[in-house]
């Protein structure tokens, strides 16, 4: 631990994808995963590990969704990444082949680039981590240089789910696969969308079978006090008021027109000056249950990162994200400038794109150590600096960013006075007694729910509103059967469930991003859960499957084969009411 005498720098990385194995793979689909695998999770691995081998400690917090790491422990994946990265390579050279036909030595080189980067990391994947990158963060985590936190199962947006039942069996089931995968239970979760709901008289948003009327919920941290988690995190706004800023909303379009909806209603919070978001507190004082830590986003720190049109990644030396070379879809253009459209995007020099990675490093370590000396300064305590981002934000969409990770730790391995830790060293060090409230919200611009239910998306809420009920009866059941046939199909119909209810898919509709395809998997997921519910019942009445159920079951489970070890009674009933 290396918390010094004004206080430690937390970076927060939070790594999570939908389940896209078997649905489909581009533009939509299995390649997401491979190109965060790529651009991403083995240069972040890569990263630490050259860290350490230069004495330095990352001291860094990851967050794997629990679905992220099935998928990248599947051996479909594994197999599927070697060919992927054997594509990519061969479509540089292709490039090569026709940018010396064309004369264009500047394309020339970035197209080698692409060629030496692709054999780096498929070298990485093969011989350093032996196609397995859940054991390197795995032996990583071991070694003390970073801790792996945990999040909702398949990032079900816990607010808006309208059965208690069902965030139960996302946080149990995150704490079952986390153990087996990382061999020991966690400590931290990223909330999914760093959305909370404190504990009051709830009312379902949307029409469905749930009913209009009021019904008790229990408070999110309730669940993670329950299943050992220690801590979570919120944006700033959470903590102490003022106004939310949304982290994706100049990426997005669309956001920007839900917003214009919902802005004419929001009304933020009076700040709070005597909460700071450098200091960790406890929230929930529920009877014979732990109080749970919560830390909060640092908004400067923030801002800087997230931001693609004020902040580092907007730069532009930078590469491009969103002009790409077809047939290939390597990327040959720098950002030029955050106004510039793509036929204004000018070539890529990786030169000056290292040049002010170096001078965007060495600020942003002086932003950190400023504010936690200032913070110290002021009230004699040693201060805490927690910069949480989605770690995708890193390699994939700010090509330079893993290599801006390092260069920043490089810089503050050289402070005497500001150290780094993991969110539990934190924890532990400065051992919070102060309880407080925080109201319910979300990491979206104004903090609330409107990214996930607006006029887009509130049929999806029906849907899994619905479902949520039918799995709550049969899970039931399922308690007291011993019929096999059932057990199975409950437990298939359990996954289904947790597939339908991740807030990608709402994300995806509001964003425009994928609007087809997150509709399409949301159907589809509810489908089979209504196909599945049929069987089940079937059974129940005593009937055999035939052939064709039969046959039905089994690609259903091929399709969507996660969670090895899942307990639909989780369902069944809230176990602390």
């Amino acid at each position: 631990m290396a918390i010094k005498s004004a206080g430690a720098f937390s970076l927060v990385l939070h790594s999570h994808l939908p389940y896209v194995i078997s649905h489909g793979r581009w533009p939509h689909g299995t390649d997401w995963l491979n190109e965060a695998a790529a651009e991403t999770y083995i240069p972040i691995l890569n990263v630490v590990n050259e860290l350490a081998d230069e004495g330095i400690e990352a001291k860094l917090s990851i967050g794997i969704s629990p679905v992220l790491a099935e998928q990248l422990a599947d051996d479909s994946f594994k197999e599927e990444f070697v060919s992927y990265c054997g594509e990519k390579i061969t479509a540089a050279e292709e490039d090569e082949k026709q940018f010396r036909k064309h004369g264009r030595d500047l394309m020339i080189e970035l197209s080698v680039m692409w060629q030496k980067y692709y054999r780096g990391i498929l070298d990485s994947f093969e011989n350093r981590y032996h196609k397995d990158i859940i054991k390197g963060f795995r032996e990583l985590q071991d070694k003390g240089y970073i801790e792996i936190m945990t999040c909702g199962a398949t990032h079900g947006y816990f607010p808006l789910l309208s059965q208690d039942t069902s965030i139960q069996a996302q946080v149990k089931m995150a704490v079952r696969s986390h153990k087996r995968h990382f061999g020991k239970d966690p400590l931290g979760i990223w909330l999914p969308e760093a959305a909370y709901r404190p504990s009051y008289d709830w009312k379902p948003p949307v029409e469905s079978n749930v009913g209009e009327k009021p019904y008790h919920r229990k408070a999110v941290e309730e669940f993670l006090s329950e299943n050992g988690i220690r801590y979570f995190i919120v944006d700033s706004a959470l903590l102490k008021g003022g106004k939310s800023i949304g982290v994706y909303i100049d990426r997005f379009e669309a956001l920007k027109q839900l917003w214009g909806q919902f802005e004419r209603e929001y009304q933020p919070r009076e700040e709070d000056k005597e909460k700071s978001p450098h200091e960790v507190y406890l929230v929930g004082e529920h009877e014979g249950k732990r109080p749970v830590s919560l830390f909060s986003r640092d908004p400067n720190t923030g801002l800087q990162v997230w931001s693609g049109e004020h902040g580092y990644p907007g730069d532009g030396n930078y590469l491009d994200f969103h002009k790409k070379h077809f047939p290939g879809g390597h990327r040959y253009w720098k950002v030029t400038s955050a106004k510039a459209d793509l036929a204004d995007k000018m070539i890529y020099y990786p030169k000056d794109a290292n040049d002010r990675l170096v001078d965007n490093a060495a600020h942003f370590a002086d932003m950190i150590s400023g504010i936690v000396r200032d913070y110290h300064e002021k009230t004699g305590k040693q201060g805490i600096l927690c910069a949480p981002f989605d770690a995708e934000l890193f390699g994939h969409w700010w090509f330079e960013g893993p290599r801006f990770i390092k260069e920043v730790y490089k810089n503050l391995a050289k402070l005497k006075d500001v150290g780094v830790a993991t969110l539990t060293e934190q924890m532990e060090h400065h051992k919070p007694t102060r309880v407080i409230s925080i109201p319910e919200g979300s990491w979206g611009k104004g903090g609330y729910h409107y990214i996930w239910l607006n006029k887009w998306t509130e049929w999806t809420w029906k849907h899994i509103y619905n479902d949520e009920l039918t799995m709550r009866d049969l899970a039931r059941e399922y308690k007291k059967s011993d019929n096999q046939t059932f057990k199975d199909i409950v437990e298939q119909l359990a996954r289904e469930l947790m597939l339908l209810s991740a807030s990608d898919w709402q994300f995806l509709i509001s964003t425009w991003a994928a609007r087809d395809y997150a509709e399409l998997r949301l159907t589809e997921h509810h489908e089979s859960f209504m196909r599945l519910a049929e069987l089940a019942k079937k059974v129940l009445d005593g009937q055999s499957l035939d052939e064709r159920d039969k046959a039905l079951l089994h690609d259903i489970k091929e399709k969507d084969k996660l969670f090895i070890d899942i307990d639909p009674a989780w369902f069944a009933e809230v176990e602390y009411p």
